[in-house]
């Protein structure tokens, strides 16, 4: 199989996650129209995007497993299908116990199967050779679907209406991921070699098994980078919107932020897994880290004192905010995943990786609920702002500390 038709392959992976992770995205702009419509407190809202987090991670070590038995591509063929109907289901709505039962269970239970998962497994398999590289061509499918399926959802409330955008969404969304997956399920592509160098490391990995994977540091670390580093980034990427929207931002604008903060994950996600198979991708990840905690601080100063007293705040400060949280943050979505390959590559790796997106399924389920719980009985996001920063530093002390071990072993 030819070096071209293996990147084609990429972009229509790419695209599938565009749509997959775009719902997951949506729901900062979803959630403003359901606070508008029904009043529900923010902890209520955030609760059901933390349960959609969660099962989510739940599900993955499965589908993680049934990555390791079965075609991948298969498996987000028939996750398409279910997303659309979930979606669907989504559109009819009335209640809070609908809106968690609709979109935190059955709208997350399609999205992991139509997403991220089979998608590692897949570009694991066909690209050793520039791992990072790869990963970060198709983890920037979650950017793309930042920049456009967010702002769309948003135009499409503001003229349709929550309920027709979860119904546009669902026909998207089963029209590409179903068709363009089975397309290349159909031809499975060889397995390359993995470069001399790196065959003795990777001979050595193909037998460990989770239970084995769980009896080492460097599992543990990872699965804190996973937790930790979610916990920052999805509390902003759930409650930016809302933020800005106090701030007197208006809402299309603040969509278009997340679209903004998706357009510099594309960037900062192919051009960080191209330098992480240059240099060691630790030091990738820690600068991308001290990049997001930086956002923290940034989205933070939009609210301060001195924003108050100016009124809103300026297009420089929020697009200016957005870059830094699209390049910090994907560190996180792409280069983790890419560090447990190093370490844990084989016919299990699927199963590892999953149990480590569990874990940064509950940093993703904690933080968003958390802020929430703050804004609730404060009146303010700045305390979650802080446990937010001090997350992603956590998040970076722990891959160093790997990077440690690993060094010494060598």
């Amino acid at each position: 199989m030819s070096d071209s038709y293996r990147y084609l392959r990429l972009g229509i992976i790419a695209l599938s996650l565009a749509l997959a992770y775009g719902v997951w995205y949506a729901y900062s702009v979803i959630l403003v129209a359901l606070l508008h419509e029904y009043g529900w407190s923010r902890s209520v809202l955030a609760g059901a995007f933390s349960t959609f987090t969660l099962v989510h991670g739940v599900v993955n070590p499965l589908v993680g497993m049934l990555c390791d038995r079965l075609r991948p591509l298969r498996l987000m063929a028939g996750g398409g299908v279910a997303l659309g109907l979930a979606l669907w289901a989504d559109s009819y709505i009335a209640t809070s116990w609908q809106l968690y039962l609709g979109f935190g269970v059955f709208t997350a239970l399609a999205v992991a199967v139509a997403g991220w998962v089979p998608a590692l497994v897949q570009v694991q398999r066909d690209f050793q050779d520039r791992l990072g590289f790869a990963l970060g061509i198709v983890s920037s499918g979650v950017g793309v679907g930042m920049l456009l399926v967010v702002p769309l959802t948003q135009l499409l409330i503001d003229a349709y209406g929550w309920r027709t955008a979860f119904r546009v969404l669902a026909a998207i969304c089963v029209l590409w991921i179903v068709p363009s997956s089975l397309l290349l399920a159909r031809q499975t592509p060889a397995r390359r070699p993995a470069p001399p160098s790196a065959a003795a490391a990777q001979n050595a990995a193909a037998a460990v098994t989770l239970a084995q994977a769980t009896r080492t540091a460097p599992f543990w670390l990872m699965l804190a980078a996973f937790f930790f580093g979610n916990f920052c980034s999805q509390t902003l990427h759930v409650h930016q919107v809302a933020y800005l929207v106090d701030q007197g931002v208006s809402a299309i604008i603040a969509a278009s932020v997340v679209g903004a903060v998706g357009a510099a994950s594309i960037v900062a996600k192919i051009g960080g897994g191209w330098l992480s198979d240059r240099i060691q991708r630790e030091f990738v990840y820690v600068a991308g880290i001290a990049i997001m905690v930086g956002a923290v601080a940034a989205l933070a100063a939009l609210g301060g004192p001195l924003a108050a007293r100016a009124g809103a705040p300026a297009y420089w400060a929020i697009y200016g905010y957005a870059v830094l949280l699209g390049v910090g943050y994907s560190a996180t979505a792409s280069l983790t995943p890419a560090m447990v390959s190093d370490r844990f590559s084989g016919r299990h790796f699927g199963t590892i990786v999953g149990v480590g997106l569990f874990g940064a399924a509950a940093g993703s389920a904690i933080g968003p609920w958390m802020a929430g719980y703050l804004f609730d009985h404060t009146g303010s996001y700045m305390p979650a702002f802080v446990i937010a920063a001090g997350c992603g530093i956590a998040a970076g002390a722990a891959v160093w500390r790997a990077r440690t071990l690993r060094v010494r072993a060598a």
